[in-house]
């Protein structure tokens, strides 16, 4: 691999993306640790040429944060 030098003088190695596809096709599975008050599986409708989840009417005006799982 080639060598550089940072700004301290010291060698620091390139790091190359030895993989045969693009770092933007490799799909890998990462934890997440969320906290909340509730939670809600659910499957998104196709809408448009868009996706669609429908919640609770009381979750209107709250933050949310979605996570694909599949």
């Amino acid at each position: 691999m080639p060598k550089k030098k940072n700004l301290d003088d010291r060698e620091i190695e390139d790091h190359v993306n030895d993989n045969s596809q693009p770092l933007n096709m490799v799909h890998s599975k990462v934890k997440f640790e969320v906290f909340g008050e509730e939670m809600i599986e659910k499957s998104v409708k196709a809408s448009g040429n868009s996706g669609r989840i429908y919640l609770p009417p009381d979750w209107v005006g709250h933050r949310v944060k979605i996570i694909r799982i599949d």
